[in-house]
């Protein structure tokens, strides 16, 4: 019988999707509705911390670097997507970008250091369009896309849980892909200037499949997961590993038995993982080889600190913190 390994979530006003925590950072939760929060107490309490008029707003990805000073991301079309700025704990924000191109879809951003940093759209005029900052997220440019190899028919990014653009390293940065024929990993070694690409043994072939998230510990080692988000469709593979860069993928031996929409290694451990996803949460203690489920419990995203704890995130603003395994 599995055990459950997150303790009773804290509730939170939104519909919560994804934290990003810097060494020093509180936990911060967001999504839908009441989009921003910030804790202190180890979670035991929250305060609604949303930027003035974000109500509508679906916040999908945070960057934080302390407790203090953080990067939000809002998705959607046009206007939709946003990215914002605190430097004083979620007292005040700026409005750092406003997307203006109707064509454009922003997913997911990360960063290199607390200043440089990329955010990504879908596909516009038929590949992935970049924004980049070296100002902490005070600014931004939309990248040239002429290193950025050509987009599938129907290939796009899943803002699922902020993790379908990640780094590692001062110049490294990996892209996850979806809908198209065949789920995809690019990776970039310049800050995004220029892109290869790889295939990925991730359920593809439809718009509800793919890769949804990334995770590197280092510029050599990755780990993917995904499947198809459709409750009512197998997700077979929804795990694969990469030990070069993302130039290769290998699926796992023994994935995990659905989809998977957030995946995280644990602090100072060159083995350990945990992937989360609606119907679960799942471990793996040698490098994404093999998984096993350890709880059950309904979870978007998932991220760990350097401090050692963990936290996950889910619909009716779920948000709990790491117990074992």
């Amino acid at each position: 019988m599995t055990a459950a390994i997150w303790t009773p979530p804290e509730r939170w006003t939104s519909f919560a999707r994804h934290e990003a925590l810097g060494e020093d950072a509180t936990p911060d939760p967001h999504g839908t509705g009441e989009a921003r929060g910030a804790c202190g107490g180890g979670g035991s309490s929250w305060r609604n911390v949303s930027p003035p008029g974000a109500a509508d707003l679906q916040f999908r990805d945070v960057e934080a670097f302390d407790a203090r000073h953080a990067v939000v991301l809002a998705i959607g079309e046009g206007e939709a997507s946003r990215v914002y700025r605190t430097d004083d704990g979620g007292a005040t924000w700026s409005e750092s970008f406003r997307n203006t191109d109707a064509r454009a879809f922003y997913d997911c951003l990360t960063f290199f250091d607390r200043r440089h940093g990329l955010a990504m759209s879908d596909p516009v005029d038929g590949r992935f369009r970049t924004l980049s900052t070296s100002d902490g997220g005070r600014s931004w440019t939309v990248l040239p896309d002429t290193g950025m190899p050509p987009a599938l028919p129907g290939e796009a990014g899943f803002a699922a849980s902020g993790q379908c653009l990640v780094s590692a390293g001062p110049r490294d940065v990996w892209l996850a892909t979806g809908g198209a024929a065949r789920a995809r990993v690019l990776h970039s070694a310049d800050r995004g200037r220029t892109w290869t690409v790889a295939d990925a043994p991730i359920p593809a072939g439809d718009p509800a499949r793919g890769v949804f998230a990334l995770a590197f510990r280092d510029r050599g080692h990755g780990l993917a997961v995904g499947g198809d988000y459709r409750a009512d469709q197998p997700s077979p593979s929804a795990a694969a590993t990469s030990g070069d860069a993302g130039r290769t993928w290998r699926p796992a031996g023994t994935p995990p038995p659905a989809y998977r929409s957030g995946v995280a290694w644990l602090p100072h451990s060159r083995t350990a993982a945990l992937a989360v996803g609606p119907t679960g949460t799942d471990l793996t203690t040698d490098a994404g080889r093999t998984w096993r489920t350890v709880d059950t419990g309904s979870y978007d995203t998932v991220d760990c600190a350097p401090d050692r704890g963990c936290w996950a995130a889910g619909e009716q603003g779920r948000v709990a913190r790491l117990e074992g395994p």
